[in-house]
């Protein structure tokens, strides 16, 4: 009279261990998929731009992120950049907001 149903069920009929993998199964696939199509790129794109930012030079051809394009007059520590967006008119712009470089300049030969 006492006993609910959920006690009263014998230990045979819950899920074995395969069943619940089963169950899982799905949800670690779709995390599978979104690692090699979302994550890893993502990263890989990331990585590529660091690459590029710490690469700049005097004299490099640039793009910013507002679509500003100019030569870069004065790479500065601090994580600035001086742009030269025309004869005489120059911008200090944060590295990171370099999208691309447009002609690369060749490095210094001693």
């Amino acid at each position: 009279m006492f006993v609910t149903p959920a006690f009263a069920q014998d230990a045979a009929a819950a899920p074995g261990g395969a069943a619940v993998f089963a169950q899982f199964l799905p949800i670690i696939l779709i995390f599978v998929i979104f690692y090699f199509l979302l994550i890893r790129p993502q990263q890989k794109k990331m990585k590529d731009h660091r690459a590029m930012v710490e690469a700049l030079r005097r004299g490099d051809e640039v793009v910013t992120s507002g679509g500003i394009v100019g030569k870069v007059s004065k790479v500065q520590d601090d994580g600035k950049v001086e742009v030269e967006i025309a004869e005489g008119v120059k911008v200090k712009v944060i590295k990171h907001t370099i999208t691309q470089v447009l002609s690369k300049t060749e490095p210094a030969t001693n």
